[in-house]
């Protein structure tokens, strides 16, 4: 008997069907297998912290957010990289280095009423590049220097109890120096020539930068602590720029030699009789005689110490991506706690000059 001709019918309908079907599931397994998109974490309804938007990461070096609370218990603002965000951020962070000439990659004007813009430079008034048309543009300063909206310094902390347990590390080398490869030679800052004047009579031993390893975290401060002096010379000499290359040391256990700021400001920071300012003595030769009688004199050696009774120094961050990590941090403290509107009407007259 003849098979109806409906069946074969039925069958290709069923097949398509079948052939849609296949199609449709893979098509869902291809884009649940997609990576979720990526994007800025807002706040939540919940908080009432304010937003401070980094408008540039500083020299593109990145940190995880989470840091501020991890390495300083700040979690006093919702920090955020998010331009997006800029209509309702409190405050924005934006770094003098990475600002055009032309002013081209600032934010828009005029801004929202409500918003501070906080100028953010680390470095001294030598190594600041004169920008014209920012002199009053912002609302807050952070900055190291100490009359800053937000002043940013690894200081010594006040111990709860005087402490008598100080331990001095053990000591390889007498005198030693961080610097760059090619900067001896080709230098001729202050420091390089004080330096080479120095070296004629006492030996330094020298830490090149690029011997990368022996300067990440503990054996950035291992390297130090092993030396009985240490040169904590500035790149340049201005008011209140004492940088962590004079923490170092002194978070080490080690002696620094100062070239900086006179020894007046360095007392603004630390005891006077925590380190040796090259400006107590006429000449590097005399300084370099000065330094192999203590080399000879532990008593006397071991009072540059006594200030550890009072007081701590805590290690700073040496990886190189959290180069501005405590700044932003600090930045991050501030505008969580103080929400008055300031303005600084020039800023150039207030810092370079």
């Amino acid at each position: 008997m003849a098979s109806s001709p409906i069946f074969p019918f039925l069958r290709a309908i069923l097949t398509v069907a079948l052939a849609l079907a296949g199609v449709v599931v893979l098509f869902i397994m291809y884009y649940m297998s997609l990576p979720s998109p990526k994007c800025y974490s807002a706040p939540t309804h919940q908080t009432n912290k304010p937003i401070m938007l980094l408008w540039f990461w500083p020299e593109n070096k990145m940190f995880d957010f989470r840091d501020c609370k991890r390495f300083f218990n700040i979690d006093s603002c919702h920090l955020t990289d998010d331009r997006s965000l800029y209509p309702r951020a409190q405050a924005v962070l934006i770094f003098h280095r990475a600002i055009q000439d032309d002013l081209s990659n600032l934010p828009a004007l005029p801004r929202p009423r409500f918003q501070q813009w906080v100028w953010f430079n680390m470095d001294s008034p030598t190594n600041t590049r004169r920008i014209a048309g920012i002199e009053g543009l912002f609302n807050l300063t952070l900055s190291y220097r100490k009359d800053a909206d937000i002043h940013v310094r690894w200081k010594l902390t006040v111990k709860k109890e005087v402490d008598e347990d100080f331990v001095l590390p053990k000591k390889e080398r007498l005198l030693c120096w961080i610097v760059g490869d090619s900067d001896l030679k080709t230098n001729s800052g202050e420091r390089y020539t004080y330096y080479r004047e120095l070296v004629k009579h006492v030996r330094v031993d020298v830490i090149y930068r690029t011997s990368a390893e022996s300067l990440k975290g503990e054996n950035y401060f291992r390297n130090i602590s092993s030396c009985k002096f240490y040169l904590s010379f500035e790149d340049s000499i201005h008011r209140d720029y004492i940088t962590e290359t004079f923490n170092g040391p002194l978070a080490a256990g080690t002696v620094p030699i100062v070239l900086g700021p006179p020894r007046k400001n360095y007392e603004n920071f630390a005891p006077g009789t925590s380190f040796i300012h090259i400006n107590d003595f006429p000449n590097a030769m005399t300084l370099a005689k000065f330094l192999l009688k203590l080399d000879k004199d532990n008593e006397t050696y071991l009072k540059y110490f006594n200030w550890q009774k009072f007081y701590t120094a805590r290690p700073h961050l040496t990886e190189e991506r959290h180069e501005f990590t405590h700044a932003i941090c600090q930045a991050c403290r501030h505008i969580g706690m103080n929400k008055e509107y300031r303005v600084v009407p020039d800023l150039y007259k207030w810092f370079l000059l």
